[in-house]
């Protein structure tokens, strides 16, 4: 793997994090930590949870595993979040310094360390006013809890209204935005991951291979075997079958994997991964596994690069539907113009 910038901070990261999702849920202890293994031994530092991963199992998981390999642990960037609720109660929830706080003490613990490297806000709250959540973030980094900060499924606005009004105050900026992206899910690039460029955030790729969609293991005609996580539930948030299996879109991307997979003699995952690597301001892609097979898979995309002809047609198999304007037709007229020197008019 190799090394990249963790954003606008001075930290190096693989480009491969490994994402725990799994770990307590689809992978118990023993399993999640051959997962551990298998990635350091491979040469990954990124290690991201969140304390709602598994009712904060996860959390405890990672912190065994720390615990137990003191040398591999030293070399370990550990991320995690809080946002969501953990128990009950009206103020268990959100980005409230209330919350916040307490979210954060019980990940240190669960984690068993007394600095996080990476605190991310797990989702944007409409409901606290924005300076108490960057001013709760401001004092974790100046008493040593965290290292830095990072944001989570913000839209491009909130992305850059964070980062103004911490500058505004003269506080730590967010380095890094952890978001959905694939060659299913391109709508980011639109605000989104210009507006991360713009501020010089890294983004943290989650779901690169749409819930499994891109590893070429399910076919147009047929309903996705029970052994798999999209057969274990048909109706799963944002992969489900009913949801992309009726979409002509979702075979055309995935028959371009494929082919471009066969030709190569490689598998669709890995060209899926390969194309991410290469996207503007993407800084770690995070590879979310339930085996150690899967794991040797991803991450021998390390080491592969993709032509500029089959990049084209990665791009091509997977535009994205937009309107005439402002992403559409008549929007790139104008743009066009502006860049020529002309003024646009309406």
């Amino acid at each position: 793997m190799h090394y990249r910038t963790l954003g606008n901070s001075g930290v190096s990261v693989t480009s491969f994090t490994l994402g725990t999702m799994t770990f307590g849920a689809e992978s118990d202890e023993a399993a999640s930590h051959a997962i551990l293994d298998d990635y350091v031994a491979a040469g990954g530092n990124f290690v991201d949870t969140a304390d709602v991963y598994s009712g904060g199992a996860a959390e405890e998981i990672v912190g065994r595993w720390l615990a137990s390999r003191p040398e591999e642990a030293r070399n370990i960037v550990l991320a995690t979040k809080g946002r969501f609720p953990m128990g009950g109660g009206p103020n268990d929830v959100g980005n409230s310094r209330r919350h916040l706080r307490r979210a954060l003490d019980a990940s240190l613990r669960r984690l068993g360390v007394e600095h996080i490297d990476l605190y991310q806000l797990h989702a944007w709250d409409p409901h606290t006013p924005l300076e108490e959540t960057l001013g709760f973030l401001q004092d974790a980094v100046s008493a040593g809890k965290i290292g830095y900060y990072g944001l989570s499924n913000f839209t491009g606005w909130q992305l850059t209204k964070t980062v103004y009004t911490a500058r505004a105050h003269g506080w730590s900026v967010p380095v890094t935005l952890q978001t959905q992206y694939n060659l299913l899910e391109r709508e980011i690039e639109s605000e989104v991951v210009p507006a991360a460029e713009d501020a010089g955030l890294g983004l943290l790729v989650w779901s690169p291979l749409a819930g499994g969609w891109l590893t070429g293991k399910y076919n147009q005609d047929d309903a996705p075997a029970e052994a798999t996580r999209l057969g274990d539930n048909l109706n799963r948030v944002f992969q489900g079958w009913h949801v992309r299996g009726g979409n002509e879109r979702t075979w055309q991307v995935v028959a371009a994997v494929r082919q471009i997979a066969q030709e190569r003699g490689i598998s669709p995952g890995q060209v899926a991964l390969a194309w991410l690597l290469e996207r503007p301001a993407v800084a770690s892609v995070i590879l979310g596994v339930r085996t150690r097979e899967q794991l040797g898979d991803n991450l021998a995309a390390a080491a592969l690069r993709l032509t500029a002809d089959e990049e084209a047609q990665l791009v091509l198999a997977s535009a994205p539907p937009v309107g005439n304007y402002p992403y559409g037709p008549e929007g790139s007229e104008q743009r066009s113009r502006l860049l020529q020197g002309g003024r646009a008019r309406k």
